[in-house]
């Protein structure tokens, strides 16, 4: 077997593997008498057909068979000779001539990382605390989550609930099935699209009014999407939101079944804080592989990028299954998620050289706290630790998150750090994009 590699670009690999037309031969003979024992031609008794009218019968496919297996075969250890290693499946090529049998495989295999000059990457770590305000912005967003409404004698205002009645046309089609009856609408929302709500400001009882707002382009219906309409709306009524006290009845509904306020705002300052060290943490994280991924910046094989693609365009399938559509309706671009593949597959390619050249080892023993941590969210811990160990699925998802999480240690204890305030909403905020 003779082997030459040819460099197409940086990562592309054209490798040709040449195989003798006696290695061939030899095999193609032991296929075809292997046949003779098995095969019924008529006129013959089974294992008594002669070997030239089995050769004129068989001996293309078994030459074909032949060439398959020895494609297979002779691939990684010409793979193995050469110091080869691809990424993904490659595409062969069989060609065929007097000498013999050889064939091509075009592949691309994984680059080198190099993990020098770590000492000048610089990295941001947030600083953020709950301050007062943050803690009384958050017991009124959960006073708002429990609020009523009560009819008011005035036109609308923003927050307020507004039901109407209202029919749409796009393109001289009815798309509302008619009218739409007491349909309640809450004013600042953005449960409407973009521009709807705004138009309900300042109607009272009674009032009507016809206005147009454009479907965004990315609507879930493709019929209005990115397209204007007409919609023909007629006020039932007006409510204002009512926000609850504070009281042993409210606080019960929030899990405390003491009913005491005081525990109340503890257990909302501690669950603040608990999100807001979370936040930290995966903000932190980001920066340092954003700051990882800028200093090394290798480039990556385009079909791990595919990879990556398709798996990202998933749910974005998923989602158009529910409207009885296919992907490509979509019109998704693929470039799209093209930067942001690139990322991924180079991240996930030198965080897997940190661990192998380092050896880090899952800890098993922070798999199992950050579990249990987990579960402290949840009114029966117990119950969801068990459910985490009883999937190695769910299991592992947690081991690859904590040894992602080592390695990123490993990083950070490489590079320089500088601390940055922030405040809780920011952090928080920035966590939701």
């Amino acid at each position: 077997m003779q082997v030459s590699v040819e460099k197409t670009s940086e990562l592309s690999r054209r490798m040709t593997v040449s195989i003798p037309e006696e290695v061939i031969s030899q095999k193609v003979d032991a296929r075809l008498k292997s046949l003779s024992r098995e095969v019924k031609v008529a006129g013959f008794r089974p294992g008594k057909v002669p070997q030239n009218v089995i050769k004129a019968k068989y001996a293309e496919k078994a030459r074909s068979e032949v060439t398959g297996d020895m494609i297979q075969s002779s691939y990684y250890d010409a793979l193995k000779q050469q110091d080869l290693n691809p990424a993904g499946m490659p595409h062969i090529h069989p060609i065929e001539s007097a000498e013999g049998f050889s064939y091509t495989a075009e592949f691309e295999v994984y680059p080198q990382i190099s993990l020098a000059g770590l000492d000048q990457v610089e990295a941001i770590r947030p600083v953020a605390a709950v301050e007062d305000a943050d803690f009384d912005t958050m017991v009124l967003k959960l006073r708002e989550q429990k609020k009523t409404w009560g009819t008011v004698e005035r036109a609308s205002q923003s927050q307020d609930q507004i039901t109407v009645n209202f029919s749409g046309v796009c393109e001289g089609e009815n798309f509302t099935d008619g009218k739409v009856e007491d349909y309640p609408v809450e004013i600042g929302s953005n449960k409407m699209i973009p521009g709807f709500e705004e138009q309900l400001l300042g109607l009272s009882v009674g009032a009507t009014k016809s206005f147009e707002v454009a479907f965004p382009a990315d609507y879930g219906n493709q019929k209005l999407a990115g397209k204007t309409a007409t919609f023909e709306v007629e006020v039932s009524k007006v409510e204002e939101p009512l926000l609850p006290e504070i009281t042993e009845e409210f606080v019960k509904q929030y899990g405390i079944e003491s009913g005491d306020i005081t525990t109340f705002y503890d257990d909302v300052r501690n669950n603040m804080e608990r999100e807001l060290e979370r936040a930290l943490k995966a903000d932190f994280k980001t920066s340092v592989l954003d700051a990882l991924y800028a200093h090394s910046n290798p480039t990556v094989p385009n079909v791990l990028v595919d990879q990556e693609i398709n798996t990202m365009m998933q749910p974005y399938a998923e989602n158009a299954k529910k409207y009885k559509l296919k992907l490509e309706d979509l019109n998704l671009p693929r470039d799209m998620f093209e930067t942001q593949a690139k990322r991924r597959v180079a991240l996930g390619l030198i965080l897997g050289d940190i661990i192998e050249q380092n050896q880090i080892k899952i800890d098993e023993d922070r798999v199992r706290s950050t579990i249990e941590e987990l579960a402290q969210s949840y009114e029966n811990p117990t119950e969801v630790v068990e459910w985490y160990y009883a999937d190695k699925k769910r299991l592992n998802d947690v081991r690859q998150m904590i040894l992602e999480d080592q390695s990123v240690e490993w990083i950070v204890s490489q590079i320089k750090i500088v601390e940055q305030n922030a405040n809780f909403s920011d952090v928080m905020d920035k966590q939701r994009q």
